[in-house]
């Protein structure tokens, strides 16, 4: 079973899959494959961006 990222090790992956990308080193394979992770890696970060804010009005509400 693959342990789920969070938000800091999501982003730092995202770095470097970038800095592979921008080496031009990679093969087409490579690439599209970096490519699609990278995609995969966005999502998961805009969603606890997402998350996070959602739960940050809530508990500003409780205050309130």
């Amino acid at each position: 079973m693959k342990k789920q990222l969070n938000y800091g090790d999501a982003l730092t992956e995202l770095e470097s899959i970038v800095r592979e990308i921008e080496s031009g080193t990679l093969s087409i394979d490579e690439l599209t494959s970096k490519v699609k992770h990278a995609t995969e890696l966005v999502q998961l970060c805009k969603k606890r961006i997402h998350d996070t804010d959602k739960e940050l009005e809530k508990i500003m509400k409780e205050l309130e």
